[in-house]
């Protein structure tokens, strides 16, 4: 049975907080990459940034609408939500766009387990760590090479 160990990369490109979405967008283009973890300062995970987060950023800007009651206008969805999407729409660094809910597994993770995951979870790239550092990482081609047998088999 493969494991993430036996279809990860362990080749990880990585940014940082501070990286500009600029800087981030030229790396994904010039590595061929749909996504990155995001490392603080002393090596452990922040978060992860992916293509959807820059794209995320280009959308149109949804207005809400308002309901007019009397004197009153009342949004019709909640302002914080609002408020989120205009910081995501205005983000200068990837610690403003970046996923902080990070799905992680260990190197001994089973194939059929990862795929699960990204299935259930809705996830495209799992990092995966060996106590509380990153070791490598799995995109979802990783799986289907996994799944036909042409894991690149690099081992930790």
């Amino acid at each position: 049975m493969l494991k993430a160990k036996d279809i990860m990369n362990t080749d990880v490109i990585t940014v940082s907080p501070e990286t500009t979405v600029e800087e981030l967008g030229r790396l994904f283009i010039k590595n061929g990459i749909s996504g990155a973890p995001v490392l603080d300062s002393d090596g452990k995970i922040y978060g992860i940034v992916t293509e959807n987060d820059l794209i995320k950023q280009n959308k149109r800007f949804h207005i809400p609408t308002l309901l007019r009651l009397f004197d009153a206008l009342i949004p019709l969805e909640g302002s914080a939500a609002v408020e989120a999407e205009i910081r995501r729409m205005s983000a200068s660094t990837v610690s403003e766009i970046c996923t902080r809910k990070i799905i992680t597994v260990d190197p001994e993770t089973s194939l059929q387990d990862i795929a699960t995951i990204m299935s259930e979870k809705g996830v495209h790239l799992i990092p995966v760590m060996r106590s509380e550092r990153l070791v490598g990482i799995i995109g979802k081609i990783d799986i289907i090479k996994g799944a036909l047998g042409e894991a690149d088999k690099q081992k930790l």
